[in-house]
């Protein structure tokens, strides 16, 4: 029973969410271009979150807020294990969050879109030479004051367990010289398994950590900095609820 009901909760929030979409995309994006007011995007983007995790039965508990620092950009790393991650965290973490995305979901209709023209940065990863120049845009995106959200993973965790970092959020922070925030996410795995279209009531909670300063690092400081941030995840994750 408690399946079949979230089975119709989720497909309310897919639907509500993409009749959302469809009505506010275009007139967002069109104020966006004419206007040169990118934050519509965002404040539009944070309505459709919020409503989508309201249908779906998604709340969220977040610890640390206080750790972000004020009025200065930062690279956010955290880890991922569920499609639920990204909607939750765009929303807990800051209010203009910027996104580092596969570059597989430009094909969204109007999102995809939406996505772009608001400053998100898609990155192909089989391709090291685009990879490098969305990391460079990122870099200089960084520089003009906006802050990233990146999953250094790469993807999904199956079993909740860290897996190893890639380099490309470590490599944009030194070159931007911002701090790096370590965030734990955890939740979303209960709510919706890997391969699974249904959202399952629960509490995801985000954990944020200190951050890391970059100030006078160099490239060669990428895997120690990743290192560092790395423990920092799993200490995090290993808080008690």
């Amino acid at each position: 029973m408690r399946t079949f009901v979230a089975a119709i909760r989720s497909i309310a929030a897919y639907v509500g969410v993409s009749l959302y979409v469809a009505i506010t995309a275009p007139v967002g994006m069109a104020l966006a271009l004419l206007f040169h007011w990118k934050g519509i995007l965002y404040i539009l983007g944070r309505g459709g979150v919020t409503m989508g995790a309201a249908l779906a039965g998604i709340r969220t508990r977040v610890e640390g807020l206080d750790n972000v620092p004020r009025n200065q950009a930062v690279v956010f790393c955290a880890n991922h294990q569920s499609n639920v991650d990204p909607p939750v965290l765009f929303n807990a973490l800051h209010r203009r969050l910027h996104i580092l995305f596969k570059a597989e979901l430009k094909r969204l209709p109007l999102l995809g879109r939406a996505f772009q023209v608001g400053g998100f940065v898609p990155i192909e990863r089989a391709s090291r030479d685009q990879s490098m120049a969305a990391i460079e845009q990122v870099a200089e995106s960084l520089r003009a004051g906006n802050s990233f959200l990146t999953f250094p993973e790469g993807t999904r965790s199956k079993t909740g367990a860290l897996l190893p970092f890639k380099r490309g959020p470590f490599l944009m922070a030194i070159k931007a010289q911002v701090p790096v925030v370590p965030v734990a996410v955890q939740g979303g795995t209960a709510s919706m398994r890997k391969g699974s279209r249904v959202i399952l009531p629960t509490t995801v909670t985000v954990r944020i950590g200190a951050p890391i300063p970059t100030t006078g690092m160099d490239l060669g400081d990428r895997q120690k900095l990743g290192d560092l941030v790395r423990d920092r995840i799993d200490a995090l994750l290993k808080q008690s609820p």
